[in-house]
């Protein structure tokens, strides 16, 4: 381990990582560049870019087998996907607005919330530490220490995009960005209408993203925000609230029905927010969801993702009975949760025609400073943005996915 810790700070050195970022001065340590160097302070706080060991990898691997083998009978498993919405209701209907702290880190982990402009450019430069992040993981990626299994075999197999195939088709060009901006002036006035920056933040909760971008978006007049859930308790949190009466529109939404309407038109929205959400739709559904999203997206647009990977500590906890297939559980409160692989999250939303710009397993080290216990936690944090251009492979995938919609 003390290798891995050395080889770390090299890599953050490399980076050129303000000192204040390394573990001496823990209190201040952006996240993404809390690097634990001193295992004697290791409950000091939460730490970035750990390694597991050989014994860790092997125990998680075998724990996630034994909760696997009882599977929930499909009876329940239909309850389960039929009554979604009422588990939601009921778990917003207890914890309210309690459960979940703010995300007021969600600009330093993705900067591009922001409209890009004099103003915020510099602002975004500044949270932004994503060069601490993939430096530091492409130096762990080349060290011969062992890691979780990522099934990256899978990954290369079932993507269907070689560099062949894209260098090919970017040589066509079949919508021009000019012309998909005239034909949208034609549609009638929505909600943000006048807005020149447009975020969707699908699957809001009591409004832990919301706020805090709300609170940014006060300096950037020409932005809005839509933020919708499928449980009706939540958005009534979240309305509830005084800061979402301007520049915010909030709405139920199930958007794993293709054929309800959105308060806007297709093609203009900037950024969507999908953290945590996709996880608790079933595996047979998510591909038909990030297809409808990608739809909603102007051409250059960001679909911002955060979510579960395989053998995070939450996966590790679920008892036996409680999967329904394989890394996919129900929590006893009836909701549900799935754990990615990061070629998994490569699948789905670059068949979904958008271009992979970021797809980063985080691994980072959670303690309990007064019952000494360490916890893994595993997340994919991935960055698609929808062509500027279009491919004719990309083409031809969208009006296909336009035919079926």
């Amino acid at each position: 381990m003390n290798g891995i810790w050395r080889n770390s700070v090299s890599c953050l050195r490399i980076g050129k990582v303000p000192q204040r970022c390394q573990s001496g001065n823990p209190t201040v340590a952006p996240l993404g560049a809390r690097i634990l160097t001193d295992p004697a302070k290791v409950f000091e706080h939460m730490w970035d870019h750990m390694q597991w060991s050989k014994e860790e990898a092997a125990a998680a691997r075998k724990k996630v087998e034994e909760n696997s083998v009882v599977r929930v009978l499909l009876e329940e498993q239909v309850k389960y996907e039929s009554e979604a919405s009422k588990y939601w209701n009921t778990f917003y209907k207890v914890h309210k607005n309690k459960f979940f702290k703010d995300r007021n880190w969600l600009l330093r982990e993705f900067p591009e919330i922001l409209p890009v402009d004099q103003k915020t450019e510099e602002k975004a430069k500044e949270l932004s530490w994503d060069h601490v992040k993939t430096n530091a993981a492409n130096c762990f990626s080349r060290m011969h220490c062992p890691t979780i299994p990522e099934e990256e075999n899978h990954y290369k197999k079932s993507s269907g995009l070689s560099d062949g195939q894209n260098k090919a088709g970017s040589n066509f060009s079949t919508l021009d960005s000019t012309e998909h901006r005239k034909g949208l002036l034609k549609t009638e006035p929505f909600p943000g209408s006048n807005a020149t920056f447009r975020i969707l933040d699908v699957g809001c909760g009591a409004g832990n993203s919301v706020f805090p971008i709300l609170d940014t978006l006060q300096n950037a007049p020409e932005s809005f925000l839509y933020c919708c859930d499928f449980s009706s308790g939540a958005v009534e949190l979240v309305k509830s609230h005084e800061s979402t009466e301007q520049q915010c529109c909030v709405f139920v939404h199930d958007v794993c029905d293709d054929g309800l309407p959105y308060p806007f038109p297709d093609g203009i929205l900037d950024v969507i927010l999908l953290l945590f959400v996709l996880s608790s739709i079933h595996p047979d559904r998510m591909q038909g969801v990030v297809n409808r999203l990608s739809k909603l997206l102007k051409l250059g647009g960001m679909l911002l993702f955060w979510d579960y990977v395989r053998y995070d500590k939450i996966q590790l906890r679920f008892k036996m009975g409680h999967c329904l297939s394989e890394n996919f559980y129900v929590r006893g409160d009836g909701t549900r949760a799935y754990f990615f692989t990061k070629g998994e999250v490569h699948n789905v939303f670059c068949k979904a025609g958008l271009d992979e710009k970021q797809n980063l397993v985080d691994r980072r080290l959670q303690v309990n400073r007064k019952k000494q216990v360490k916890m893994h936690r595993v997340w994919v944090q991935g960055k698609f943005q929808k062509p500027l251009h279009l491919t004719q492979k990309s083409s031809e995938l969208i009006f296909s996915l336009l035919s079926h919609s």
